[in-house]
C-alpha cells in the first residue's frame, strides 16, 4: 500500500538529491514525532518509521493511505548533519515543513524541499 505523505529533497546548488537526511514528522502541534525516515539515494522519503508518541494508527507497522487523518502536519529535515558529512556550512540547522491535512484527506500527499546552504523551497507536489 502506498504512504499517505511522502517527500523528496533536492540539493539545488549541487543539482542532486539530498540522500541520509533524517526527517520525523509529528501531528497536531505534537513536539513529539510519531515517526521517522531518513531520505534515500534519490532524495525521497517512501516509507516511515514508527516511534513512540501521539499520530495516526499504523497497520501492521506500516503507514498506509488508509491510516491517514486530518490535521496539521511537521516534516522536520535535519539538514545540518547532511551539510556537515559534506564538510559545507548552513544557515538551517533543520527545515520545518508545516501543512494542513483536511479532515476528509485526499489519498496522498507530496511535500519537496528544495534546499541550499542559505535558501529553501517547498510546494505541495504531486
Amino acid at each position: 500500500m502506498p504512504v499517505p505523505i511522502t517527500c523528496h529533497i533536492l540539493d539545488t546548488t549541487l543539482g542532486r538529491p539530498a540522500s541520509d537526511v533524517l526527517c520525523e514528522i509529528s501531528l497536531n502541534e505534537s513536539e513529539k514525532p510519531f515517526a521517522k525516515a531518513y531520505t534515500n539515494s534519490d532524495g525521497r522519503v517512501t516509507s516511515w518509521s514508527p516511534l513512540e508518541g501521539k499520530g495516526p494508527a499504523f497497520t501492521n507497522g506500516q503507514w498506509e493511505e488508509k491510516d491517514l487523518v486530518g490535521g496539521i502536519y511537521k516534516i522536520r529535515f535535519y539538514t545540518s548533519e547532511y551539510f556537515a558529512s559534506a564538510s559545507r556550512s548552513t544557515f538551517f540547522p533543520f527545515v520545518d515543513i508545516i501543512f494542513q491535512v483536511p479532515d476528509v484527506p485526499e489519498k496522498h500527499y507530496h511535500v519537496p524541499l528544495l534546499l541550499s546552504n542559505y535558501g529553501y523551497s517547498t510546494y505541495r507536489g504531486s
